[in-house]
């Protein structure tokens, strides 16, 4: 599934506070992540609630603006797989899109998983707006 959401700051601004991978809980999601903690290539997520969910961050790439991770551990709802990206699209001054793309194992829980999507992106939008305001 694809996510595109549009944010208006400035590409470089939106792409400094996604590659900041252990940042997530203040620059992306604040409130929805409470805590993010590295361990070389591992990201650990801690949402409200207590559950942690366990991250591999697999590319940042800065000339593409891209950033890939694949969640392993932690979920909330039965998922056997799950890779996702996000990549930071220009669209002129203090405009950008944001491409949100994730792949799950079962199909079956793609609903689910539309759904969480869905509302990081407005949190995403709202968080990215506020700070460049």
């Amino acid at each position: 599934m694809v996510q595109d959401i549009t944010i208006e700051a400035d590409a470089d601004q939106v792409w400094d506070a996604v590659r900041d991978v252990g940042a997530v809980h203040r620059r992306l999601t604040p409130r929805h992540v409470l805590d993010t903690r590295i361990e070389g290539d591992t990201r650990h997520l801690t949402m409200p609630g207590g559950a942690v969910i366990r991250e591999l961050i697999v590319s940042v790439d800065d000339d593409l603006r891209r950033l890939a991770y694949s969640a392993v551990e932690g979920f909330t709802i039965p998922l056997t797989h799950h890779h996702a990206s996000f990549q930071v699209l220009p669209e002129g001054p203090g405009r950008c899109r944001l491409r949100w793309t994730t792949d799950i194992l079962p199909h079956a829980m793609a609903e689910q998983v539309r759904l969480r999507v869905t509302r990081g992106a407005q949190v995403m939008k709202e968080t990215l707006e506020q700070r460049t305001a």
